[in-house]
C-alpha cells in the first residue's frame, strides 16, 4: 500500500465530503468540503490498513480533512463538474438497452461507482443497477436522474 501523492501537494477534491461522525464540531452528513475544492496535503495514513487516508487543508474552508485516494486527483488534470457523485444513488432517467434488449428498465435504482470525466464523447458514469448485479454500466448524465435514498439513509439522517 504506497502512497500516490506525497506530503506538500496540492490536490482537488473530486466529490463532496461530508461528516461520517468523526470530525470534530460537526454534525453527521454536514458538507465539510465541496467538491472542486483545492488543499495540500499535511500528513498521510491509513485506515483498516489496506486504504491510504490523505489528511488535507483545504484554505478556503480552513479545514483538514481526511480523503480516500479516490476521492482526489492532481491538479493539472482537467476538472469537469459533474452532477453526480461517487457513491451517490441514482435511478435510470429512461430504459437503457443493449443490443437492442433492455437491461435497466426506466426508474430502476443504481449508484455510482466512478465518475469517467475522460470518458469518448463527454463526462460518463459506471453504474451499478440493482436489478442487473455484477454488470456496472457506462452510462451518460443525460440518461440518469437524482435517486432516491435507502430506507436505512433516511433514518441516518433523522
Amino acid at each position: 500500500m504506497k502512497p500516490r501523492w506525497e506530503v506538500g501537494e496540492s490536490l482537488r477534491v473530486t466529490r463532496n465530503v461530508r461528516d461520517d461522525g468523526t470530525f470534530p464540531g460537526a454534525l453527521r452528513g454536514e458538507l465539510l468540503v465541496r467538491r472542486g475544492s483545492i488543499g495540500t496535503v499535511v500528513d498521510i495514513g491509513s485506515f483498516l490498513m489496506d486504504q491510504v487516508i490523505y489528511s488535507v487543508h483545504f484554505l478556503d474552508t480552513n479545514r483538514i480533512v481526511g480523503c480516500r485516494e479516490e476521492e482526489l486527483m492532481e491538479l493539472d488534470e482537467v476538472w469537469i463538474d459533474s452532477r453526480f457523485e461517487t457513491r451517490e444513488r441514482v435511478r435510470a432517467a429512461r430504459a437503457l438497452a443493449i443490443e437492442g434488449e433492455v437491461r435497466v428498465p426506466e426508474g430502476a435504482r443504481g449508484e455510482i461507482l466512478k465518475v469517467l470525466r475522460d470518458a469518448p464523447g463527454g463526462l460518463a458514469y459506471h453504474v451499478h443497477f440493482e436489478c442487473w448485479a455484477g454488470h456496472p454500466l457506462i452510462v451518460r448524465e443525460s440518461a440518469l436522474c437524482a435517486g432516491v435514498p435507502t430506507l436505512q439513509e433516511e433514518a441516518d439522517h433523522v
